[in-house]
């Protein structure tokens, strides 16, 4: 499958890395004040649902882009997608209805994540199946350092005036040696034979194989607790905490750290070591039970919740590396639906959060409980990882 490829293995993965740094900048110098923007023409509640129709829309798109990729190919529906991103983000720039702001976020929502999609494929159809957590943790690492560095820059960007559209243009900035780098080096990329198979048999597969369902169960309940925290912790630290968008940049810097620090390291040990689900169950069990800790800070110390989003994310590293390098061990390049359907969790999450907030929201108003039921949701992961069947 590999031999006809242009670019040398090595080459072509740390070009890819390269690439996801840029595009992780682009996707996370807004990310975490894209609520805060929205916010300023809707209410928190419409906020929720224009990021569930952002999610509904990712998911159609999950499940279209394998036959568009089958028809023109991974290298030009990747092209084509930051093409339409850089027009709906020079939208966001310069927009001013709110229906129509809306509707540029809900589509770029989407065309963000196809773009991920098609990253996904190329580092999959380079990656040698000996080395996938090694050569995923190396990934996740670059693209964790875009993690860190993006949101102290988009903090600054936004400044004491809360200029929300300059991280935008900032955003749209990075695309332009995004497009350069995928149209430079992948332009003979050959698409290996893709499987063909039917959106509900690909579905009906997922549901009969066991370790599969349970693997998308686990990351499920990963990604709702990402959905909630990207959508809803940075209007807890700035409305309930009172932390600045400075403060809240310095916070989820320091947040972020254990994912560079110890994706890959742990990658390297799934290899040659440790099994996957071991590690996993660990990751969730600390992630839960630090979330739950989350609900009773009454300090509004900068370092205080810097810290204890910190110890979150060690957990959540642990689990989020595992579950990656676990999916690409038992899933080939060739079956562009099933890693479709595993992104799609990511987006399903967006549905979940919303719906979490609400049924929390019926019995209290006390925001800080929210932290306590989503540290129980992660709890709840450690059932199906526990029983995942190690790849070794």
């Amino acid at each position: 499958m590999r031999h006809h490829i242009s670019l040398p293995r090595s080459h072509a993965i740390y070009t890819i890395a390269i690439v996801a740094f840029i595009y992780t900048l682009h996707l996370v110098l807004p990310m975490y004040s894209n609520s805060s923007f929205l916010n300023l023409f809707a209410s928190e509640r419409t906020v929720g649902v224009i990021y569930m129709l952002g999610s509904a829309l990712t998911i159609l798109g999950f499940i279209l882009t394998p036959y568009i990729i089958r028809k023109i190919g991974n290298y030009t529906t990747a092209l084509i997608l930051i093409l339409i991103q850089m027009s709906l983000f020079y939208g966001l720039t310069v927009a001013m209805d709110p229906i129509l702001i809306a509707i540029f976020f809900i589509l770029q929502s989407a065309i963000i994540a196809l773009i991920a999609f098609c990253l996904d494929i190329f580092l999959q159809v380079y990656s040698d199946t000996t080395n996938v957590g090694s050569i995923r943790g190396m990934y996740l690492t670059t693209i964790n350092i875009g993690w860190i560095i993006a949101p102290l820059i988009g903090s600054m960007i936004i400044g004491v005036a809360n200029d929300y559209r300059s991280v935008y243009v900032a955003a749209l900035f990075m695309l332009f040696p995004l497009f350069y780098l995928v149209y430079k080096n992948f332009p003979k990329f050959k698409d290996p034979q893709y499987h063909h198979p039917t959106f509900w048999s690909t579905f009906t597969n997922l549901i009969t194989h066991k370790d599969r369902s349970r693997l998308f169960i686990v990351n499920i309940i990963l990604q709702v607790f990402y959905a909630w925290m990207v959508v809803y912790s940075p209007i807890y630290l700035h409305k309930i905490v009172g932390l600045s968008w400075a403060e809240i940049g310095i916070v989820i810097t320091i947040m972020l750290i254990p994912f560079p620090l110890i994706e890959w390291p742990l990658g390297k040990l799934a290899d040659k070591k440790y099994g996957e689900k071991e590690i996993m169950t660990i990751g969730f069990a600390l992630l839960g039970l630090s979330t739950i800790a989350l609900g009773a800070i009454v300090s509004k110390g900068v370092f205080v919740w810097a810290l204890a989003l910190f110890i979150t994310r060690i957990g959540a590293a642990a689990a989020e590396i595992m579950i990656e390098t676990y999916f690409f061990k038992i899933v080939d390049a060739k079956d562009p639906n099933v890693l479709g359907f595993f992104r799609i969790t990511r987006f399903t999450s967006y549905f979940i959060a919303p719906l979490l907030t609400g049924i929390v929201f019926l019995f209290t108003s006390n925001q800080s409980y929210l932290f306590v039921v989503l540290g129980i949701l992660c709890l709840l992961a450690i059932i199906p990882a526990w029983t995942l069947k190690d790849t070794k």
